[in-house]
């Protein structure tokens, strides 16, 4: 079952966060990390759909697909 998590990054001192389709929280950190092996992962969670919706992040989960 695929889900979809918010993972927060730094890169070169700029927050930002992405969404990414994955398996489970370790996954979704791995495909952020293999696409940007510059970023500091802060932090991974589920993605909340009400808030997420409203402050939209990027995705890279259709660049696997």
């Amino acid at each position: 079952m695929i889900l979809e998590f918010t993972v927060g990054i730094n890169i070169a001192g700029k927050h930002e966060s992405v969404t990414v389709a994955a398996e489970d929280a370790l996954i979704a950190a791995l495909k952020v990390k293999c696409e940007r092996p510059d970023a500091m992962i802060n932090y991974v969670r589920r993605r909340n759909r009400r808030g997420d919706l409203r402050h939209p992040h990027g995705s890279i989960s259709a660049k696997g697909e």
